[in-house]
């Protein structure tokens, strides 16, 4: 994985955005609608942000869609999730082809019915060509499951006798992570007010600036992007040196 590094002359564009997308259903329930309603006035955000970060060259956009935990949420809540992702997959593949997006699911969609994981193979396989930014979607994905994941990964090859155990170091762990082709996470968004990573990206973030908004995710467009690029661009972005090893902000 390649480590994005401080500019010292120019202002800094993430190369890796992360988002906690949070806030669908908050949005919803204070204009007395149903929840669902909210979510589906997110995807009109996700549509509108990834479109923004393609502009603006990003080379890797990860949005936090639905997570390992969130099967705990009503049971109608979620078949509406899973019947809306499906949509989503179907009718907006071809707008991503268009601009030149890949898409890739990141996640255990074993976890999904055979209709969805046929259309997520479908989706991934359309825009497998494209070269512009690289839409990663986290759907039944956890931080702890990507890391267990890789290790389980490891262990069968040193089971096999591929490998030794003391060959294991942070870069092999990180080739069997879901992210290990794409740069490191530069900076992560959580909108909706909340404070926490909940579980998102554990591996992939370690050295991320952080960047908490206030904004309802279905609210969420280029003044709210705008304004979290400007607080990255005033980081001091360190990794493990002091203030005086690495350029000033100017």
């Amino acid at each position: 994985m390649s480590q994005s590094h401080p500019m010292a002359n120019a202002v800094p564009v993430p190369r890796h955005i992360a988002i906690i997308m949070d806030g669908n259903g908050r949005w919803a329930e204070a204009q007395g609608l149903p929840r669902v309603i909210g979510h589906r006035a997110g995807v009109k955000s996700v549509r509108n942000v990834v479109a923004l970060c393609r502009e603006r060259r990003v080379e890797s956009l990860t949005l936090f869609a639905f997570s390992s935990e969130n099967w705990r949420r009503p049971e109608p809540e979620v078949k509406l999730l899973m019947r809306l992702f499906t949509t989503v997959l179907r009718r907006e593949v071809k707008q991503l082809k268009s601009n030149d997006v890949r898409l890739k699911i990141i996640g255990d969609i074993s976890g999904f019915d055979e209709k969805l994981q046929a259309r997520i193979r479908k989706a991934e396989a359309d825009t497998a060509e494209c070269q512009g930014l690289v839409l990663n979607v986290a759907a039944n994905y956890g931080g702890r499951w990507d890391v267990v994941n890789a290790a389980r990964k490891l262990a069968e090859l040193a089971q096999q006798g591929e490998i030794q155990p003391e060959e294991i170091d942070e870069a092999l762990l990180d080739r069997f992570t879901s992210l290990s082709d794409q740069p490191e996470v530069d900076l992560l968004i959580r909108t909706g007010g909340e404070e926490r990573i909940s579980n998102f990206l554990l591996w992939q973030c370690a050295y991320s600036e952080l960047f908490f908004s206030g904004v309802l995710w279905p609210d969420f467009g280029e003044v709210a992007l705008q304004e979290a690029l400007e607080a990255f661009a005033k980081r001091q972005r360190r990794f493990g040196l002091t203030g005086a090893q690495v350029a000033p902000i100017e």
